[in-house]
């Protein structure tokens, strides 16, 4: 194995601006895969006139020569994956390197109806999910009810696995009437899945090939970090593996192969949905980041929470992640605000206290105030042209957080990517 696979990963509650980050780095990769998620997560990319929000496809689209890759460890709406694929076609992208591992599983119309159900019932302990059935999907993939892509390749295994979910939903449901009419469920995903077919390849081969070539491969995350199954803010997550972690599980590589790791922070904190958020403002402050920021989810259009920038929750997913360096995304969000705050400790009572326990009632958060700043950052070029209250914020960020930060953004254009 002479190739490598580096990463980009949110290390927030997502919304981190991913999209624009692994579209900047792509240009020195081959490959671009996808490892986790479904398309409840939205990328966000707008180059001159070309605006994509793309939800499942991986953010390098628009580089004609890179490799795009729908990794194992993804759910994947058929209907979902393939209008997306006509809308890069609209505008001039090659979708023929676009490709899907086997052994993803697929968003079955069912999930859809499962995964809202759910959240009604949860009431007001709801999650917040997106209701697009990824959650579902991967409870079936664990239960061992879920339908591959490449079982779609065998016309009759497929029809006998959908009957086979299809009565295992039927049992878990109060009102299985609500559930799609199953004979057309069934010819549509035929349809869709007949469709889709020259994309699916053999996704481990897939990955070792490339690597086996000297090729370079860019591991693109899926939300953030603070939303993994297993070490976000749980049971407010989502449902897959988003740290780097995940990369061996969603790839089917072993951790040897996975090089540099670029972790991405917004400048301030959002999140989507419920759950614990230790630095929330809700005050002008806080709907002003998300009016200067745009903080309007790319999936659903659900206003983002905002807040300050939580050193502890970002120095928490560095650990996690094997962190190397930070992509600073939004800094021009903050221009104008007399001063900014930044979350540096967590505490109950006397004692300090950890992400797992933010919410409880005596829950607190400590808060460092530094002097904004007035100008428009956005046109800026060179970090040495930046106001000094803006550098030292930098500076500050990159002390609390214990990793140097790269690249950072102030606007959204793709040229508004600057090397620190």
């Amino acid at each position: 194995m002479s190739g490598r696979i580096d990463a980009v990963l949110g290390m927030q509650w997502g919304d981190e601006g991913k999209g624009r980050i692994v579209d900047w780095y792509a240009r020195d990769y081959d490959v671009v895969a996808r490892f986790g998620g479904g398309d409840n997560a939205g990328h966000r990319i707008e180059v001159g006139e070309t605006k994509l929000a793309l939800r499942l496809v991986p953010s390098a689209a628009l580089h004609p020569t890179v490799e795009l890759f729908v990794g194992s460890g993804c759910v994947v709406n058929l209907e979902g994956a393939l209008d997306e694929l006509a809308r890069l076609a609209e505008v001039g992208v090659d979708t023929s390197r676009v490709k899907f591992s086997d052994r993803a599983h697929i968003v079955l119309p069912d999930h859809g109806v499962l995964d809202r159900a759910s959240e009604n019932a949860r009431g007001a302990g709801r999650i917040g999910t997106t209701g697009r059935g990824i959650g579902p999907a991967y409870a079936d993939r664990v239960s061992r009810l879920g339908i591959t892509l490449g079982e779609t390749l065998d016309e009759r295994e497929f029809r006998s696995r959908l009957r086979a979910i299809r009565a295992a939903h039927e049992r878990a449901m109060q009102d299985p009437s609500i559930l799609p009419d199953f004979a057309e469920m069934e010819e549509r995903l035929l349809a869709l899945a007949l469709r889709l077919r020259s994309a699916i390849v053999d996704g481990v081969a897939y990955v070792h090939t490339r690597l086996a070539a000297g090729k370079r491969i860019l591991a693109e995350g899926a939300q953030g970090t603070l939303l993994d199954i297993s070490f976000g803010s749980y049971p407010f997550v989502t449902s897959s593996q988003c740290t780097a972690g995940g990369i061996c599980t969603g790839l089917g590589v072993g951790p040897s192969a996975i090089g540099r790791v670029i972790g991405i922070l917004k400048a301030y904190t959002t999140r989507v949905g419920e759950g614990p958020f230790p630095s929330e403002l809700r005050d002008a402050a806080g709907d002003r980041l998300r009016e200067a920021g745009r903080e309007f989810g790319t999936v659903t259009g659900r206003p983002r929470r905002c807040g300050w920038f939580d050193a502890v929750a970002a120095r928490y997913a560095a650990s996690l992640n094997g962190a190397h360096a930070v992509a600073l995304t939004k800094l021009d969000v903050l221009s104008g605000l007399d001063r900014v705050g930044i979350v540096t400790g967590y505490h109950r009572g006397e004692s300090v206290a950890s992400l797992v326990e933010a919410g409880r009632s005596d829950f607190d958060v400590e808060i460092e105030y530094l002097d904004g700043w007035a100008e428009d950052i956005s046109a800026v070029r060179r970090p040495d042209d930046l106001p000094a209250a803006a550098r030292r914020y930098i500076s500050r960020l990159e002390s609390l957080v214990g990793l140097p930060i790269e690249l950072f953004s102030v606007g959204p254009e793709r040229d508004s990517l600057i090397r620190a």
